[in-house]
């Protein structure tokens, strides 16, 4: 197969590679851009650890082959933090021990974020929803639960941007 090059914008970089088209994203983030936060959890799609955001869109880097993705916007835990400050999701896995192992933490965040930015206030079943897809294999789920709905508290105190959360 013949590699050839492409551009991929990740967290609001552009970064040329050269691949095959067989190429998978979660590899091309983990081996040539060096982004490690997601993780290869099952190879089969059923573990959600590689989850990554397209255009803000929950999807599973396990399975997806990066030439496809060169129109999108991925976005990989590395880029939750802005200007150096825990978003709120990541504080509240700090703070509520929504992160035991930290296996599964990049991919439940991700999700959770994309779930918050399209419904700001969920209720605690909706939050589970969204989250079915990620397992956890540490936390019985309880701690992630209180980990997002710290970040909701927060986020309703002050939006991500304002300098305040």
């Amino acid at each position: 197969m013949t590699a050839e090059p492409i551009t991929l914008r990740v967290n609001g970089q552009h970064f040329e590679v050269t691949v095959p088209p067989n190429r998978l994203l979660l590899d091309v983030l983990r081996e040539d851009l060096r982004l490690t936060g997601s993780k290869r959890g099952c190879d089969d799609s059923s573990c959600g650890c590689c989850t990554v955001l397209a255009d803000g869109v929950p999807m599973l880097s396990c399975v997806m082959l990066a030439a496809s993705y060169q129109d999108a916007e991925i976005a990989t835990i590395e880029g939750v933090a802005e200007n150096g400050r825990l978003h709120p999701l990541q504080e509240g896995f700090c703070v509520e021990g929504g992160a035991q192992c930290g296996f599964c933490t990049p991919g439940i965040i991700l999700v959770a974020k994309a779930l918050l930015e399209r419904n700001p206030n969920p209720t605690r079943q909706e939050i589970a929803e969204a989250l079915s897809g990620n397992l956890c294999r540490c936390t019985g789920y309880t701690q992630i639960y209180a980990s997002v709905e710290h970040a909701i508290r927060k986020l309703q105190e002050a939006p991500v941007g304002s300098g305040k959360a």
